[in-house]
């Protein structure tokens, strides 16, 4: 077993060895080819070691992460669709290479030590490694790393990140993958509802088309908003209050405060006048035996003068000041 131990430890280092040997060109280019199967590239320490050391003439974005349940990294579980979005999108709008970028991750459980190393004690990073030769190098070898403190980043928000440290040259646009199973719930719930509008139409059409029921929704709704409802809904006024002398006060003294039994008696005054008035302007005068018609007017009339009267005198209340009133409420 040590044996083995042994000579697996060689191998690495003999790879190790001969991948940083290679020139930077060299390690780039075997790298963006990896990553035309599968990216983003899955780091081991060594490949990371590798794609990270210098001098380097591209740009490498590492997301470290801690995926596995055991870690319980919700944050880790939550960025790393956008991160896969966002370095699909990006190879395959620059399938060249010409922005000279790598993307890649590595686990916790794969590159323990580079953690350690890295003083990382949280998770996840995305660390992005500027090139130290060529025309876009930069003075600085360390790199630089995004902040995670908002939350989980969309790859839209990374995106517009590397793209303010890339520059002068391409930046792909992160297009998402088609969800087919939102297109598919859509159309089914779509075709659904009309199928269930074409089924119940016989039974709900009369009902929408009926005047007389719309003609109440209409009626009520005018008498909620000129009464006073949606200024209680604001206001959040009370529905009766204190008179002060341990009595209930159940108009408000001024044009700025009402309560909500003043709106519900406003609004059924308002009803009876109108209901009053429409009947005698339209069903009055069809009436065939003179006796009746006269008693209607007069008994519609009686009401229009008690109910305008009480109104009144509501309005009074309101308004101190005003000099008028109607028997029988003066």
């Amino acid at each position: 077993m040590r044996f083995l131990q042994s000579v697996l430890s060689a191998t690495l280092l003999v790879a190790g060895a001969f991948a940083a040997k290679k020139s930077s060109a060299e390690r780039f280019q075997d790298f963006h080819t990896k990553s035309k199967s599968s990216v983003p590239l899955k780091l081991s320490e060594t490949t990371y070691k590798s794609l990270t050391s210098t001098p380097r003439d591209y740009s490498a974005a590492v997301l470290l992460t801690a995926l596995e349940a055991r870690f319980g990294c919700q944050l880790c579980q939550e960025f790393q669709p956008q991160y896969d979005v966002l370095s699909k999108s990006w190879a395959k709008g620059d399938p060249a290479g010409d922005s000279r970028l790598l993307f890649s991750t590595l686990d916790f459980v794969d590159g323990r030590d580079i953690f350690v190393s890295l003083g990382l004690q949280t998770a996840p990073v995305l660390l992005l490694f500027p090139p130290t030769e060529g025309p876009h190098a930069v003075a600085s070898k360390e790199p630089l790393r995004y902040d995670f403190t908002t939350g989980n980043p969309t790859a839209e928000q990374v995106h517009a990140w590397l793209s303010r440290h890339l520059p002068d040259r391409p930046h792909p646009p992160v297009k998402r993958p088609i969800n087919w199973m939102r297109w598919g719930s859509g159309i089914t719930i779509i075709l659904g509802a009309v199928t269930v509008l074409v089924t119940a139409s016989p039974y709900v059409l009369p009902v929408l088309q009926n005047r007389k029921i719309w003609t109440s929704i209409s009626l009520v709704s005018i008498l909620l908003f000129t009464s006073g409802h949606m200024f209680n809904q604001i206001r959040k006024a009370p529905y009766v209050a204190g008179d002060g002398r341990g009595g209930i006060s159940y108009f408000a003294g001024s044009f700025q405060n009402q309560y909500g039994i003043e709106t519900q008696v406003v609004a059924v005054l308002y009803g009876i006048l109108a209901v009053c008035a429409t009947y005698l302007a339209v069903k009055v005068p069809q009436m065939a035996d003179a006796r009746s018609q006269q008693v209607a007017v007069l008994a519609s009339s009686g009401i229009l003068l008690v109910v305008y009267s009480f109104l009144l005198s509501i309005f009074r209340i309101k308004n101190g000041g005003y000099p008028f009133s109607i028997p029988p409420f003066m």
